[in-house]
């Protein structure tokens, strides 16, 4: 525990520095055993009897990345800055296409998309209690391990309190802590007022999502309540009133459908794309749809008769969406809109 070199009295909400206590070395090993801090989505996953596809799989991000698109005008749009003045070039034609080629491989860079992960299950563990140092304190203090080449995952951190009682820090705590001696540029102590749900609401309504998200993934965790409240806030908020295109060529775009599918509620992102005339990828989600529903009845019938494109989403209107009448509209005047040639 040699990296166990400082702590902090939380003070008004405000740490400031003191000495370790003596009774530190008193602490048996067995008490400090690794606790599984990574384990949240697989455990969730093996409860299933039914084996589904993780959102990191090679086909699901592959139709993923397919329904997101690559908008280079969207991924690249002017962000504020210091002004500079404009820089010009001139090309040969593979000199253009080598450049072009450049920039659609850093725009794929750009919309690798964050983790899904199920919410990391709370710390609530007691080391021991020493009755002897109830109340010799009146604030809490918290002993961090500041071992460099340690995981922030597997570094110790714990928290005496008032009544002699020495826990392991909630995770809240940990990230406090983590972030004052291991500051993360960009991120706060104290996430800002920002992701409070009151105040989301003025954030949606300006269409600022994808920068919500942008900022929600640098200040938490993927696997944080928080970081998970303000996503499916958002992408509820963008199903309910159809701003699809605000997340479309974004690195968030595949966690939304991610989130709409598994919960069976992909009707208006469906319109939203035969509508924009997106077939394939109407067809990619409903695919996906039936890689995580396999038991639904389409996905039989998909098997049964090996269904493609058109013929794959109309057997998937007609048994699971909820507003079929609208889509089959949609879907009939896509059709009248063809040309003559594709129609036959």
């Amino acid at each position: 525990m040699a990296g166990l070199g400082a702590t902090r009295c939380l003070q008004g909400g405000r740490p400031r520095v003191v000495s370790l206590f003596s009774r530190w070395s008193r602490l048996s090993g067995a008490a400090w055993g690794r606790r599984g801090l990574c384990q949240g989505s697989e455990a969730d996953e093996n409860k299933s009897s039914i084996t589904k596809p993780a959102f990191m799989d090679e086909r699901v991000q592959s139709l993923l990345c397919k329904m997101t698109g690559l908008n280079l005008q969207k991924v690249f749009k002017p962000i504020k800055q210091e002004l500079e003045p404009p820089k010009y070039k001139l090309m040969t034609e593979l000199q253009l296409e080598e450049a072009t080629r450049k920039a659609v491989e850093k725009a794929r860079e750009r919309l690798e998309m964050p983790p899904v992960l199920s919410e990391r299950e709370p710390i609530n563990d007691v080391l021991s209690e020493d009755k002897a140092l109830d109340g010799a304190e009146p604030y809490k203090y918290v002993f961090t391990d500041l071992t460099y080449d340690t995981p922030h995952r597997e570094r110790f951190i714990v928290v005496r309190e008032t009544n002699g009682v020495l826990r392991k820090a909630t995770w809240e705590e940990r990230d406090r802590m983590i972030q004052i001696f291991f500051p993360r540029e960009s991120r706060e102590i104290a996430p800002p007022p920002l992701f409070k749900d009151e105040n989301l609401t003025t954030v949606f309504h300006q269409d600022r999502h994808e920068e919500l998200l942008n900022l929600c993934l640098t200040q938490f965790e993927p696997d944080s309540s928080d970081y998970i409240r303000v996503h499916h806030r958002t992408y509820e908020d963008i199903d309910k009133h159809a701003k699809y295109d605000l997340l479309r060529s974004t690195r968030h775009f595949g966690g939304m459908v991610w989130y709409l599918i598994n919960r069976k509620r992909t009707d208006g992102l469906l319109m939203d794309m035969i509508q924009r005339d997106l077939l394939d990828d109407a067809a990619s989600l409903v695919t996906l749809y039936h890689m995580l529903h396999p038991e639904c009845q389409s996905a039989r019938e998909a098997q049964e008769h090996n269904l493609k494109e058109l013929d794959l989403i109309k057997a998937f209107v007609k048994t699971e969406v909820q507003r079929a009448g609208y889509i089959e509209l949609a879907l009939q005047a896509y059709h009248e809109n063809l040309p003559q040639s594709e129609a036959s």
